[in-house]
């Protein structure tokens, strides 16, 4: 069920590609190939044993984890990381001064939650990597145990701004599951965390552990038949193939987004190489105190608040482009 989808980064001597192929049970990975040879030279797992992690010890004792052993394979049933998912699809950021590679893992499978429990790190997450080896630097689980196909990957912008006084390394990610979260790129410390959708799977994010406040009520599971109105639907508040942009003129953010929610129905499901390893059903419908499905919007990531909108009348999955003559330029569906 492996497909690739993304477009390969190359760094040093270093062609960094990555796995598509969530929804057919594969065991997601990263990979660097030398960039004369081809040969592969080394394969970073987004889930399971931190040997196949390239997890080394240590690395997680951060602020949001005090085990920092097998954080991953811990977090799934007996083996359910071999077929869980976690691939890469979408973008990968380099920062030549930290050296460190950022992308984003998607998400877990299958969509039937009762049959994969716990957290399924690092599925939805964001990863660091050194592109040399591909050891991993640190990670964070935008959303654990996915319950509503919230992919992390979105692109993750590297930009530098001012935090509580403070000039910061950040990297910005408008995730599929609603929220917008600032994150300290050296360290994968959650600075913000802040709504820039109508939101309603969790409350708030909690800076200090770095988890969602998840509603209970907005958990899904075969068990639990169709869970109604869930905000935003999995097509995501910010479509991951819907980069984001930036203006250091205006220190201002640029996106289009969807105001989309959706019914989440889950049955079992039973993995068949090479067809789809789904279980779920999910109609569609327009978020509340909205009249349009989609927008463009401008961003203040420093405050957490819209600066203004555009509204449109369909989903707005474009990219978007910011100019020095401070223009903003995206597509619509008309």
């Amino acid at each position: 069920g492996e497909t690739m989808t993304m477009a390969p980064l190359v760094t040093k001597d270093r062609v960094i590609v990555g796995a598509s192929g969530g929804e057919f049970g594969i065991y997601g990975w990263l990979k660097g190939l030398d960039l004369k040879t081809g040969k592969i030279v080394w394969t970073g797992r987004n889930i399971g044993p931190d040997a196949e992690v390239l997890a080394k010890p240590g690395v997680f004792s951060s602020y949001y984890d005090s085990d920092d052993t097998e954080l991953a394979s811990k977090s799934w049933p007996k083996d359910g990381w071999k077929e869980g998912g976690g691939p890469v699809w979408g973008w990968i950021s380099y920062d030549p001064d930290l050296d460190l590679l950022f992308y984003g893992a998607g998400n877990p499978g299958p969509y039937n939650t009762e049959q994969r429990p716990g957290d399924n790190k690092w599925s939805n997450s964001a990863l660091a990597r050194r592109p040399s080896d591909g050891s991993l630097v640190w990670a964070y689980q935008f959303t654990p145990h996915d319950s509503w196909d919230y992919d992390a990957t979105s692109a993750l912008m590297l930009v530098d701004q001012t935090i509580g006084g403070k000039a910061r390394k950040v990297l910005v990610s408008f995730n599929k599951n609603g929220f917008q979260y600032t994150l300290d790129r050296a360290t994968g410390e959650v600075l913000a965390a802040k709504p820039y959708v109508y939101t309603n799977w969790a409350k708030s994010v909690d800076l200090k552990t770095g988890r969602p406040a998840v509603d209970p009520t907005k958990e899904t599971g075969a068990s639990k038949g169709m869970v109604k109105d869930i905000c935003p639907s999995l097509e995501g508040g910010v479509s991951p193939v819907a980069p984001p942009a930036y203006s250091p003129r205006t220190g201002l953010f640029y996106t289009s987004v969807n105001n989309m929610c959706m019914d989440f129905g889950s049955v079992p499901a039973t993995r068949i190489a090479g067809t789809p390893y789904l279980g779920a059903g999910t109609p569609y419908h327009l978020g509340p105190d909205s009249k349009n499905l989609g927008a463009f919007i401008a961003w203040d990531a420093t405050t957490g608040k819209r600066v203004w909108e555009s509204p449109e009348p369909f989903l707005a999955w474009s990219g978007a482009l910011v100019t020095a003559g401070d223009v903003a330029f995206y597509g619509t569906m008309e």
